[in-house]
């Protein structure tokens, strides 16, 4: 599902115009960035949470060339999904 889509369904079942939607969406959207970008974790009870997970540093291997480098230790943005959210997923089929 795409960005517009949600646009569409969100209007659609709210009854709100597309216009309004899409400009909530887009706040929703840099509101969270910017929280994680402070690293400043976003909890949505029943739905889930955006995190920022700490990754260490390690050594790489190229292969191909036979050398090894090292990765420096990094921050990247994760999702962790609500448990009533994964039961959902888990039940349909």
């Amino acid at each position: 599902m795409t960005k517009a889509e949600i646009v569409n369904e969100v209007a659609k079942s709210t009854g709100i115009e597309k216009i309004a939607v899409q400009s909530v969406v887009e706040a929703f959207m840099e509101t969270v960035k910017g929280s994680i970008i402070r690293k400043e974790p976003v909890y949505l009870r029943g739905f889930g949470s955006f995190i920022i997970k700490h990754r260490a540093k390690k050594a790489a291997r190229n292969i191909t060339k036979r050398t090894t480098m090292t990765i420096p230790a990094h921050d990247i943005p994760a999702f962790k999904p609500a448990k009533v959210f994964v039961n959902a997923v888990k039940e349909e089929k």
